[in-house]
C-alpha cells in the first residue's frame, strides 16, 4: 500500500487534479491523502476548499499561509509560512509520493519541504515555458526537485530531460485538463444559468486575467484596457473570474467588482466557478479572454477560440485558435473581433493530447521503484575534465 499525498493550493490546479485524485482513491493498493493550502483557505478568493470537500475528498492537512498582501514581499513571507506548515504536514502524513502540479509558489514551497524530507515528488506539467511570469522559473525548479515527471507533450518531455532528468523517469502522457473535459459531465446552458443566478440570455465571454509578474505589463492598466475593450461588444455578456493570489492580483478585484456592479444584467464577477461550472461556461461561450493557461491548454479542446493577452503565457505551445495580442485597448478589441470570426475545425487541433492521463499516472505511481535520490542525466557527449 503506497500512500500518495496530493497537494493543491489554487482552484485551477485542483480542477485539473480532480480525476487523478479519484483514480488514486479508487486504486486498491494506493491511499490518497490531500494537502490543501494557498487561496483555497482564503475568504478573499472564495474559500474553494469547500468544493474539495463537496467532491468527497477528506482534507487531511490544511496549511494556512496566505498573507493579505499585494506585494512581492508578501508573497515571499507567505512562502516562508507555507514551508513551516508543510514540514509539519509531511511529517504527520509520511507519504511515499507527493504529487504536485504546475508552477505556483505554493507548490515550490511544498517541493522544497518534500526534497529535504526525502519524499519523492511526482510533478505534472513540467518543461513548459511562460516567459511573462516567475512561474516559469518555479516550474523548472520544481522539476529539479522532483523524481517522477508527467509532461503534456513530447517537446516538454525533452525539455525536462534537458534539465538533467533521466528519460526513464519522464513520461509524456498529455495534459490532464483534456481528460477533465472528456470525463466531466457538463451542465446545460439553462442549468449553468440557474447555478450562477445569472441569466445567460445573450452570447457571452469568459474572462480571467492574472498579473504578469516578470515583464513590464502593469496589472491595473492592462486589466482596465481589457475592460474597455469588453465595452466595445455591448451585445455580449461577460463572466469574469477573480485573479489568482500573485502579487498585484488583489488590486484588480475592486476594478472587476465595480465593472460588474455598474452593469448588473450584463456582467457577472465571481471568485471561482469551480471546475464543472468553468468548463460548462467555456463550452457555451463565444470567446475565452485573458491570460490564463487554461485558455491555451484546455479551451481549444472545447472548440472555443481564445484571446490571449500580453506576455504571461509567452513561449507556451498553442493551437491556431488562440489569438495573441498586446495588453492595450485597441489590440484587445481587434483580437476579440478576429476570434469571433468562424474558424475551421483544424484550428482547434490541440498539441496537448487527447486525455486518458490519470489512469496512466496511477499505473506509474503503483509500480515505479521509489527513491528520493537521482543521478543527473547529462546529455553532453563529453564533459570537461
Amino acid at each position: 500500500m503506497r500512500r500518495i499525498a496530493v497537494f493543491t493550493g489554487t482552484r485551477a490546479e485542483y480542477g485539473l487534479l480532480y480525476w487523478l485524485m479519484k483514480e488514486i482513491a479508487a486504486a486498491p493498493d494506493l491511499e490518497l491523502k490531500t494537502v490543501v493550502s494557498g487561496s483555497h483557505l482564503s475568504p478573499e478568493f472564495g474559500l474553494t476548499y469547500r468544493q474539495i470537500e463537496q467532491d468527497g475528498f477528506p482534507i487531511d492537512e490544511r496549511i494556512e499561509m496566505l498573507l493579505s498582501s499585494d506585494t512581492a514581499v508578501g508573497v515571499i513571507k507567505s512562502m516562508g509560512l507555507a514551508l513551516i506548515g508543510m514540514a509539519d504536514a509531511l511529517a504527520r502524513l509520511t507519504p511515499d509520493v507527493l504529487v504536485i502540479l504546475g508552477d505556483r509558489y505554493e507548490a515550490l514551497a511544498m517541493a522544497q519541504a518534500a526534497m529535504i524530507m526525502r519524499i519523492p515528488v511526482a510533478h505534472l506539467h513540467g518543461g513548459e515555458i511562460t516567459e511573462g511570469a516567475y512561474d516559469d522559473a518555479i516550474r523548472h525548479a520544481i522539476s529539479k526537485l522532483s523524481y517522477l515527471h508527467f509532461t503534456a507533450n513530447e517537446a516538454y518531455r525533452q525539455r525536462v530531460i534537458q534539465l538533467g532528468e533521466a528519460p526513464e523517469r519522464v513520461f509524456n502522457l498529455g495534459a490532464i485538463g483534456i481528460e477533465n473535459i472528456d470525463r466531466t459531465p457538463l451542465m446545460s446552458r439553462d442549468a449553468l444559468s440557474e447555478s450562477l443566478g445569472f441569466a445567460l440570455d445573450n452570447p457571452y465571454f469568459v474572462v480571467t486575467y492574472h498579473p504578469v509578474t516578470l515583464f513590464s505589463e502593469p496589472a491595473v492598466e492592462s486589466f482596465q484596457a481589457l475592460l474597455n475593450a469588453l465595452d466595445d461588444f455591448p451585445d455580449y455578456q461577460v463572466i469574469v473570474t477573480y485573479p489568482n493570489a500573485d502579487d498585484g492580483g488583489r488590486q484588480l478585484i475592486p476594478l472587476l467588482e465595480h465593472y460588474a456592479a455598474s452593469q448588473p444584467g450584463r456582467v457577472l464577477a465571481i471568485p471561482s466557478l469551480g471546475h464543472t461550472r468553468y468548463l460548462s461556461a467555456v463550452k457555451y461561450c463565444a470567446v475565452v479572454i485573458g491570460n490564463s493557461s487554461s485558455g491555451i491548454i484546455e479551451v481549444p479542446s472545447l472548440g472555443v477560440p481564445t484571446v490571449n493577452i500580453g506576455q504571461r503565457q509567452k513561449g507556451r505551445m498553442a493551437a491556431a485558435s488562440v489569438v495573441n495580442c498586446p495588453p492595450d485597448h485597441v489590440s484587445i478589441s481587434s483580437a476579440i473581433k478576429d476570434a469571433l470570426c468562424p474558424l475551421p475545425a483544424s484550428a482547434f487541433a490541440n498539441p496537448y493530447g487527447k486525455g486518458d492521463v490519470s489512469t496512466r499516472i496511477v499505473a506509474v505511481l503503483r509500480r515505479y521503484p521509489l527513491t528520493s535520490t537521482k543521478v543527473f542525466h547529462d546529455i553532453a557527449r563529453s564533459l570537461p575534465q
